[in-house]
């Protein structure tokens, strides 16, 4: 278990390097060249902003002497990480797609793993300086105006010293407002959907990219979220802890179990996540 004088060194280190590669994304994103890509074994795209970012917070995590698995790295064997019971969780650009799209819908998300848990959890949005972060059974937290820089060296101070609780309303919307991915839909999500506006009659359709949709849900923006389309446990971790702090909850579509973390595959099941007013 950690105490404050760790946890308080991990999150200074965790703040900023999320905010260094949001300014090492966000200049590459508003630059001259050319947003060209490369696909994934996958199929999924990866960009220089995507590599660069990885970069920058491996390094700069590192100081933490803490091992870490990113998007980025996710041919690690399940023989060496199997049993870390301490480890970053990194997705260093979530939401590729809308980079590339160019319509700013994209994070930084660094988890804290502890014992396959997430703890800590830092999502930041640098097209529109949204910061948000959580540390399990402390609150989850939002930091508006906080500027990509690539030489951010926020102390404790200032990342506590503005910083507002989640959620920021009392109670829900009427009507309800349903989170979807921008880019990543399928029929099973709509089918859902119907299902939830049969007994919430009204309810309207939000999309979005990025893990954003789980800062939405802390603040109480939208009240669901489901996801019915392939995501990894970097997508999901930092969010997560967001989301739960702020009194939500995610659970598998499969069988209401929450999210396993570490496993041997990484890819997670199909989702809902629920606000903390939405049941």
């Amino acid at each position: 278990m950690l105490n404050k004088e760790q946890t308080d060194f991990l999150l200074i280190n965790a703040c900023n390097a999320a905010i260094r590669a949001g300014a090492c994304i966000l200049d590459i994103y508003t630059g001259d060249a050319a947003l060209d890509f490369d696909l994934k074994s996958d199929h999924t795209p990866i960009t220089v902003a995507d590599r660069e970012s990885h970069e920058l917070i491996k390094q700069y995590l590192s100081q933490t002497r803490i091992p870490l698995l990113s998007e980025e790295g996710r041919d690690l064997l399940y023989e060496e990480r199997r049993n870390w019971d301490l480890f970053w969780m990194v997705d260093p650009l979530d939401g590729t797609k809308e980079f590339l799209k160019g319509n700013g819908e994209f994070t930084v998300n660094i988890a804290l793993m502890c014992d396959n848990e997430p703890v800590m959890g830092i999502v930041y949005v640098p097209y529109i300086q949204k910061f948000y972060f959580a540390l399990k059974g402390k609150g989850a937290y939002l930091k508006r105006d906080v500027r990509p820089d690539r030489e951010a060296s926020f102390d404790l101070t200032q990342i506590w010293g503005d910083a507002v609780r989640l959620p920021l309303r009392e109670r829900g919307n009427d009507p309800i407002r349903i989170a979807v991915s921008r880019s990543h839909n399928t029929p099973e999500t709509f089918e859902h959907v119907e299902r939830i506006r049969s007994v919430h009659a009204g309810a309207e359709i939000v999309e979005q990219g990025s893990s954003y949709k789980f800062c939405m849900l802390a603040e109480a923006e939208v009240e669901v979220y489901v996801r019915t389309s392939d995501t990894y446990e970097w997508d999901t971790a930092a969010g997560e802890v967001i989301l739960s702090e702020a009194g939500g909850s995610v659970e598998s579509l499969r069988d209401g179990s929450g999210i396993q973390y570490n496993k041997v595959s990484l890819h997670n099941p199909h989702f809902i996540c629920r606000s903390k007013y939405f049941r």
